[in-house]
């Protein structure tokens, strides 16, 4: 298994990072983003534990047809209400989270599934491809909010964790690993604030947006975890060699993504 993820990862990695930098126009980082949603909104079929491979097809089509419509005909105030919608699924998905698995007698339907994986993908892709269109290395911050939080997450929660942060979830997750990431994560945070030399004002609102992201970013893979859980699946799928599947590598991304994009928006840039 570890060789299996340290092979995909020596693929992944260069791949990931040509695409983000290779092109100064977007469209490779674009299309293969959009390449890994797609296969993420068939992962998510099955989440739903759809069996007819037509209908699986229709909303892969529908996610498709959504991500060429935003990149070709959308204004930026429909981008900012993608945002905010994402911003507002996010804080009643926490409820979700908490009352699991008394919650799933509300959403684990179709009916909800459904609009819940176009939130969850179409304004994730459409925050990573304007944060990438901003500067490579604002969509590189993103992602080191995502790698720090996840990566002090787990060696602070392996040494120190005793409290589960939901237990129903994800019983590996503590709180003390979230705590973890969270400073793991503020080092960059403010490492790069100074950087920017921003007002005492901006600096504050950079940093607390910062923190959001990490927060979303928990909270992105809670919800994916609670999704598979009530689906008796471990891993959305097998498109990755010892990682799952897509969805596996952008849950956190689906909140994280759109909550940065839409603060940085609000905030004018930083």
């Amino acid at each position: 298994m570890l060789k299996e993820r340290i092979l995909t990862a020596l693929v992944l990695i260069p791949l990931v990072l040509w695409c983000i930098f290779g092109d100064a126009t977007g469209k490779q980082f674009a299309a293969f983003a959009g390449a890994i949603v797609l296969v993420g909104a068939w992962e998510w079929t099955a989440l739903m534990r759809w069996s007819d491979k037509a209908a699986r097809a229709g909303f892969v089509l529908a996610v498709a047809i959504s991500l060429v419509a935003t990149s070709f005909f959308v204004i930026p105030a429909v981008k900012l209400a993608l945002y905010a919608t994402s911003a507002l699924f996010w804080l009643v998905a926490v409820r979700g989270v908490v009352f699991y698995p008394e919650s799933a007698v509300i959403w684990a339907k179709s009916a909800v599934l459904v609009p819940v994986g176009l939130i969850l993908l179409i304004p994730a892709w459409v925050g990573l491809t304007d944060l990438q269109h901003l500067s490579p290395w604002w969509l590189m911050y993103v992602f080191g909010l995502v790698w720090g939080a996840d990566t002090g997450a787990y060696f602070v929660g392996r040494a120190f964790g005793k409290h589960k942060l939901a237990p129903q979830v994800s019983p590996g997750k503590t709180i003390e690993g979230m705590v973890g990431g969270l400073l793991t994560t503020s080092i960059l945070i403010v490492a790069v604030a100074v950087y920017r030399d921003l007002t005492l004002i901006r600096m504050a609102a950079f940093i607390c947006l910062s923190l959001f992201t990490v927060l979303a970013s928990v909270l992105g893979d809670l919800v994916e975890s609670m999704v598979k859980r009530q689906a008796g699946v471990k891993d959305s799928g097998n498109i990755f060699p010892g990682h799952g599947g897509a969805l596996d590598r952008i849950d956190s991304l689906t909140a994280a993504a759109p909550i940065f994009a839409l603060g940085w928006w609000l905030a004018g840039g930083f």
